[in-house]
């Protein structure tokens, strides 16, 4: 069998592990780092799509009819699980 010496390709002269991508190029000011950071939420904040006028009234008011909807149910179902607590145990209240 034929010893590592042999070899031709470029990863057995190294005797390293290959560094992975971006590792070279890593910055290690935080500084640096926060500005790089910011730049790119002001970037994805650029290509944000935001509602006209119209749209956020129409989706607040749809907003707040369903919460009206969820609120009704669950206080529906609190008062007949009450009910059927208090016939189940025999309290007045």
């Amino acid at each position: 069998m034929a010893d590592d010496t042999s070899r031709s390709d470029a990863t057995a002269d190294k005797g390293r592990p290959t560094p992975k991508r971006g590792e070279k190029t890593a910055e290690r000011n935080p500084f640096k780092k926060l500005g790089r950071f910011l730049r790119e939420v002001v970037e994805q904040l650029r290509k944000v799509v935001y509602p006209t006028r119209r749209q956020l009234i129409t989706y607040s008011i749809v907003v707040m009819i369903f919460v009206g909807i969820v609120m009704a149910y669950i206080g529906g179902l609190d008062l007949l699980f009450g009910d059927l607590v208090r016939r189940a145990f025999g309290t007045d209240s």
